[in-house]
């Protein structure tokens, strides 16, 4: 169990560093999307294009790329939504229990699945190099290849919270650590 749970511990740390990044892509988002606004209303008052596709769809692209990264920092960090009415009052040991079926016949399945279905889509995409339909807009096939690397990285958490669940439910304690995006 021990060898699990160092298992368990490289894959959080991880999970942190992904979440790390899509933290810090943040605020890049956010300028963007204060450069397409604002642009849009000065490149009027001024009579000249101060925005484009490009930037349109790069704003959206990082907006896809720290949701899809973030679903795994978010399971590792225990965020995702429960029915806390019920679960908030079970023992560390049958939230473990509940834990770990709902990764188990949930979470990985459904990954897998999701991977499965995906796969082809985005070879096809890299295949044919899509592009935006909009005039000057971005390839369509990195972005859609994020779907895959976030699937992946929520397997691998899965993984990570099914160790831990085991060891709960085994009479092991697990380390807490502090919650936060950095």
């Amino acid at each position: 169990m021990r060898a699990l749970l160092r298992l368990s511990k490289t894959i959080d740390a991880f999970t942190q560093g992904v979440g790390t990044l899509a933290y810090w892509l943040i605020p890049i988002v956010v300028l963007v999307g204060v450069w397409n606004v604002g642009g849009r209303y000065i490149g009027r008052a001024i009579g000249q294009n101060l925005s484009s596709n490009v930037l349109i769809e790069l704003q959206w692209y990082l907006f896809s790329i720290i949701f899809l990264l973030g679903a795994s920092f978010t399971l590792k960090h225990n965020g995702h939504v429960r029915v806390d009415v019920m679960y908030a009052r079970w023992s560390p040991k049958t939230k473990a229990w509940v834990n770990l079926l709902g990764a188990l016949l949930f979470l990985i399945p459904f990954g897998i699945l999701l991977l499965y279905f995906s796969w082809s889509a985005v070879l096809f995409s890299w295949s044919i190099q899509e592009m935006s339909p909009d005039p000057g807009g971005l390839p369509r096939y990195p972005i859609k290849t994020f779907i895959l690397i976030s699937v992946a990285l929520l397997i691998i958490q899965g993984i990570s919270e099914i160790i831990k669940n085991l060891a709960i439910i085994r009479g092991y304690t697990i380390e807490s650590e502090p919650t936060g995006a950095h």
